[in-house]
């Protein structure tokens, strides 16, 4: 059976934050490659830094804020 493009379930990255893919540096890795993979959406090399640079800003929740505003349609965050 052929189906159309559209019918393709949405895949989400799923991460655990209690593993070792939930640390700070893992998870601006995670968003920078995400961002580069959305490029054709027009993030460029600027905004993705401009993201990078706010997850830095603060603590670790604030990190997981930014990730969610900014990536939330494309991940899945499980404490």
């Amino acid at each position: 059976m052929i189906k159309s493009i559209n019918e393709k379930p949405e895949k989400r990255i799923e991460i655990d934050l209690t593993g070792p893919n939930g640390n700070a540096f893992a998870l601006m890795g995670i968003a920078r490659n995400i961002a580069k993979q959305l490029d054709r959406a027009g993030a460029n090399d600027i905004e993705i830094d401009v993201i990078i640079k706010d997850m830095m800003s603060g603590d670790y929740e604030h990190l997981l804020e930014v990730m969610e505003k900014n990536f939330g349609d494309y991940i899945i965050m499980y404490r």
